[in-house]
Order: structure tokens, then C-alpha cells, then sequence
């Protein structure tokens, strides 16, 4: 009742419909959303290309994809530690298949699924990655989108 004296009735009323916007679990949904895909995609790869552990190596690198940009390569490296143990070809075929898939994620799947969860364009969750990376490091990375998104629904709303 206090704000109502101090501030304006628009000023509260628009200070309630900001705290609506769900920037932040709305970026958390698209993360596992885009790792599950990332999963399935690495799984069903592996699978046709036979290569050993398909349904492990790819649930760790689905998990390890709520990382952005970076986790499937930690993944990845798991995967390629268990493969080499079983046949070195295997990881190198491995190597080149999930670097091809990490650049198609990156590209193509990661902007899209997670742009369209926080309302962002794509180019923009490009942008907040590499600026939050830049600026935070890897805390950056993690926080550089929901940030970019709230600034963006901001500048929209006014």
C-alpha cells in the first residue's frame, strides 16, 4: 500500500507485469529442452554410425549440454575416454561426429530452441553469450542470455 503513495498507479501497475515475465526458467526449459535433443541426436548418431555405448555417451552428453556452447564437449570427452579404451578408430570417428554435431547444435538448434523459450532472436543469443563470456567469463555464459532476454522484454514493454 506503501508504493501506491510514494509512486503512480501505471508505474506499480507496470512494475507487477514485469515481474511476469519469466526470463529465467523460461531459459532453464529451453536449456533441457536443447539437451534432450542434443541427446537423442548423439544416441541415434551413434547408433547408426555403430559405435560403441550409444545410449551412455549419449545421455552424458545430453546432461552435460545444460552447459551452454561448452558442455557437449565435456561430454565428449567422456565419451571419446570410453571409446578409446574399446577401439581407437572408434573415438576418432567419434571425434569427427560430435564435432560436426556440436556445430549443427550450436548453429542451428541451440538459437532456435532457446531463443523461442525466452522470446530472443537468435543473433542476440549469440550476441549475450560472447558479451556475457567476455565480461563474466564463464558466469557470464551462464547468465549472459536470461540477462539479454530481460533487457530485451524491457526495452519492448516501454
Amino acid at each position: 500500500m506503501l508504493l501506491y503513495y510514494i509512486f503512480s498507479y501505471s508505474y506499480i501497475t507496470g512494475f507487477y507485469e514485469l515481474n511476469k515475465i519469466d526470463t529465467f526458467s523460461n531459459f532453464i526449459l529451453g536449456q533441457f529442452k536443447e539437451a534432450v535433443i542434443l541427446g537423442t541426436l548423439c544416441t541415434i548418431g551413434m547408433t547408426i554410425l555403430r559405435l560403441p555405448y550409444p545410449t551412455t555417451i549419449g545421455s552424458v552428453v545430453g546432461l552435460s549440454s545444460v552447459i551452454p556452447m561448452v558442455g557437449s564437449y565435456i561430454g565428449a570427452t567422456f565419451g571419446i575416454l570410453l571409446i578409446i579404451v574399446v577401439d581407437w578408430v572408434s573415438a576418432v570417428f567419434f571425434l569427427v561426429f560430435i564435432i560436426i554435431l556440436q556445430q549443427i547444435e550450436s548453429n542451428f538448434i541451440y538459437p532456435k530452441i532457446v531463443g523461442d523459450s525466452i522470446g530472443l532472436p537468435g543473433i542476440w543469443v549469440f550476441a549475450a553469450i560472447i558479451i556475457g563470456s567476455g565480461l563474466m567469463g564463464f558466469l557470464g555464459i551462464l547468465l549472459g542470455v536470461p540477462i539479454a532476454a530481460t533487457i530485451y522484454k524491457l526495452l519492448n514493454h516501454y
